[in-house]
């Protein structure tokens, strides 16, 4: 009984992790108890240990007596990440490259093979899945106590707002997911061969590819904010 309860959990977090990230569920949206406690078979003590857990990793937000509800998106929130996304992102692939461990690489290669699938026969979400899992293996390869859960949460924004990036609408924005599966390729030769100084070049190569169509996600036609401006003007 204990173990079909922990594997119900657990489809539960990837179930709504995989909803916040592909903006099945938008920014902000109230969750609904009772459904999911029924879809999922749970009782109301181990469906809000799951929203402890998905809101200590950033995906949700917990309000008293008002319930759990999708973490939001603000201009706020939007100017950190592109503040701090190319920082972060260089010193977690720099540190992958010096801590990887073999078994890692073997699972990175693996991810890698999942993203090419995707590209070719996946919808924009599963895109966004597969590479969302590749760059979480770079953070486990990173091991930094005080980088990772800043990563982690970049990561959650990251695919929230580069959903424009994996539904491609015309053939540039294609081509670009073609280089970033090359550079992908490149990522995992740098890291293999231990050479952080690439690496850390891979990562803001890799941030510049997408960063144009990230900022159409905080335009006017995307959150409804006056942001466009703003990205434009934060450094890489």
């Amino acid at each position: 009984m204990k173990d079909a309860s922990r594997r119900r959990k657990q489809e539960l977090f990837e179930h709504l992790k995989m909803c916040v990230m592909t903006q099945r569920l938008q920014p902000g949206t109230d969750l609904d108890e009772a459904t999911l406690s029924e879809e999922f078979k749970l009782s109301r003590t181990p469906l809000r240990e799951v929203f402890r857990q998905l809101a200590g990793e950033g995906y949700l937000e917990l309000r008293e007596n008002r319930g759990a509800r999708v973490s939001g998106m603000s201009y706020t929130t939007l100017r950190d990440f592109f503040l701090a996304a190319p920082m972060v992102y260089g010193a977690i692939l720099q540190l992958a490259a010096k801590n990887a461990k073999p078994e890692q690489i073997d699972r990175l290669k693996n991810a890698q093979k999942e993203f090419k699938i995707a590209l070719r026969s996946g919808s924009g979400a599963d895109r966004a899945m597969s590479n969302n899992l590749f760059h979480e293996i770079t953070g486990e390869m990173a091991d930094n106590i005080y980088l990772l859960p800043s990563f982690k949460r970049l990561l959650i924004d990251h695919a929230r707002i580069g959903m424009t990036f994996y539904r491609p609408q015309d053939a540039n924005m294609a081509e670009n997911l073609s280089v970033a599966s090359a550079q992908h390729d490149a990522i995992i030769a740098a890291i293999e061969a231990s050479n952080e100084a690439a690496a850390g070049q891979l990562a803001i190569d890799h941030w510049n590819l997408s960063r144009d169509q990230i900022e159409l996600f905080v335009t006017p036609a995307g959150l409804d904010l006056p942001l466009g401006s703003m990205a434009r003007k934060t450094p890489a």
